[in-house]
């Protein structure tokens, strides 16, 4: 008997990651992705030296791996970690740690009152919005103080695709990149609701730290 595959929750929207990036067995991806991850903590040790984390959202949270990396390096901070509903994202999460408070939202209108969290984190999620700069207010409405965000960076991330062989069709874009930046175009974006303490260029990405005035 076969088994039929689930109707999709989110229709139209690619849900996840396009790749395994961090548990892929690719040496490349495994380099570039390991320097990404080491860029991110120190945007969070930066976090961290301004006082005390207590409430932390990731949105955007795909398969979880961002999020049980926020619970070690916030070990006292209540995790709350969203994404679009999807029955894939959920049997994820099943596998995570159950100290991070797991659910479904969308980042262009995020179920939080305003200054809810201290940290508020999105990791390859702004390209992804149908409306970036509504989602951009979103998630500084619901931070008091610090944003952490990354995109891919262009047009870095589609020609490294490209000469690799992949999505050449689409001329190396990712299925569901509908916003690309390069670093000073997206440091201008960001700067739009607050403003930005550090930036970090791990290729092919783009990561910065803002501080958001509650």
């Amino acid at each position: 008997m076969s088994t039929s595959t689930p109707a999709p929750e989110t229709p139209d929207i690619v849900i996840g990651n396009h790749h395994n990036k961090y548990g892929g067995g690719n040496p490349l991806i495994q380099y570039l992705t390991t320097r990404f991850l080491a860029a991110l903590d120190e945007l969070l040790d930066g976090v961290a030296a301004e006082g005390p984390i207590t409430r932390v959202l990731e949105v955007g949270c795909g398969e979880g791996e961002i999020a049980d990396r926020l619970r070690a390096r916030f070990p006292e901070a209540t995790v709350t970690a969203l994404d679009l509903p999807d029955a894939g994202l959920r049997q994820d999460w099943q596998g995570r740690d159950h100290q991070v408070g797991f659910l479904h939202g969308d980042a262009h209108g995020l179920p939080f009152a305003d200054n809810t969290f201290d940290l508020v984190l999105a990791v390859e999620v702004c390209e992804h919005l149908t409306d970036p700069d509504a989602g951009l207010k979103e998630m500084a409405r619901v931070s008091g103080r610090h944003l952490v965000l990354s995109v891919p960076r262009e047009p870095l991330f589609r020609m490294g695709n490209f000469f690799t062989g992949r999505h050449v069709k689409d001329f190396g874009n990712t299925p569901g990149h509908l916003n690309h930046w390069g670093s000073p175009g997206f440091l201008r974006f960001v700067s739009q609701v607050g403003a930005v303490a550090d930036i970090r260029q791990p290729l092919p990405w783009t990561a910065l730290r803002a501080r958001v005035d509650a």
